[in-house]
């Protein structure tokens, strides 16, 4: 008899939706698919120049005039031509090579070094834009857009912050990329955003490290960065919708000794039993009994992890 997955599991009173019994990926991540920053307001001229834009023959000509504002000397039309490459890079995919191809990249890098917030958060949500496409991410990095971006989660404001791991998430999904934003110090922001941001922000960085993680050597420095005590906390705060998305990034870190050993460590024996109290460890039994095999592999080895006393051995290797 064939055993039924099912999504979606009810214990203690508390629904657990969307474990991602089907597959076990990063399907249960944050979508990063373009910004969510929302509109801005504009005058009655702004709104007809974006209008003219709206036929596709004025896009050429208008992404250089945009391109050109860029480094005009007006503060107004930097902020005005930044504004405006935001949105049609995010409404108009087509248009995000066009964009790049102009020469936009540098000058959007020059504006998340500004003072200005409003610059930085323009600067951080159009490369965001320009990285969702595959063919400008690999110019993103060689214009120097990930030192930058690394700066903005350390201090801009949340919604430049969110952004900014978004696109680095892009970057990251070119292998040679996930070494240069480690080096850059990413790992212990995207890590602190995981512990202290917005529940958009806690997403974000979770997908990003997710990513960011399937490299050896990141999964030590997201350790030495403190994210397993993060992502156990995580799992038992049932308002923050993280527990799936926790078990996913954990399930890549504990093949790792270093990881296993901060999971058993005494600091952590309240948060693992905080983990049990608050009644997350039952999602990961659902998952270990009707995921797919990989799926139930993790759950697995999560649960035995978190249960594990401290004594227990934590030098020997786990498949994960």
């Amino acid at each position: 008899m064939e055993t039924e997955i099912r999504s979606s599991y009810t214990y203690m009173g508390r629904t657990f939706n969307n474990l991602s019994t089907t597959n076990d990926d990063s399907t249960a991540f944050s979508d990063c698919n373009s910004d969510r920053s929302g509109e801005f307001p504009m005058t009655s001229s702004q709104s007809r120049r974006l209008l003219l834009s709206c036929a596709p023959e004025n896009y050429d000509d208008l992404i250089r005039q945009l391109v050109s504002g860029l480094e005009s000397s007006s503060i107004d039309d930097q902020k005005q031509a930044a504004m405006e490459l935001r949105l049609i890079a995010k409404n108009k995919p087509e248009n995000r090579v066009k964009i790049a191809r102009a020469g936009a990249i540098r000058p959007l890098i020059f504006l998340i070094s500004s003072s200005d917030p409003q610059f930085q958060e323009y600067g951080v949500t159009t490369i965001l834009n320009l990285s969702l496409c595959d063919e400008n991410k690999e110019q993103l990095a060689c214009s120097g857009a990930i030192k930058p971006l690394v700066r903005a989660l350390k201090i801009r404001t949340s919604t430049a912050k969110e952004n900014a791991a978004c696109a680095l998430l892009r970057l990251s999904q070119l292998d040679e990329n996930k070494y240069a934003i480690e080096w850059s110090g990413a790992i212990p922001s995207l890590v602190s955003l995981l512990e202290s941001g917005s529940i958009r922000g806690k997403k974000d960085a979770s997908t990003a490290l997710y990513s960011l993680c399937s490299v050896k050597e990141n999964k030590i420095r997201a350790v030495e960065a403190g994210i397993m005590k993060a992502l156990v906390e995580l799992m038992a705060d049932f308002r923050s919708n993280m527990v799936d998305k926790s078990t996913f990034v954990m399930s890549i870190l504990v093949s790792t000794a270093e990881a296993r050993s901060s999971l058993i460590c005494d600091e952590s024996v309240v948060y693992r039993s905080m983990v049990a109290r608050e009644g997350a460890i039952h999602p990961l039994v659902a998952l270990s009994q009707s995921g797919t095999n990989q799926a139930k592999q993790k759950a697995e080895t999560l649960i035995e992890l978190l249960w594990r006393p401290r004594s227990g051995n934590i030098g020997g290797s786990v498949d994960m």
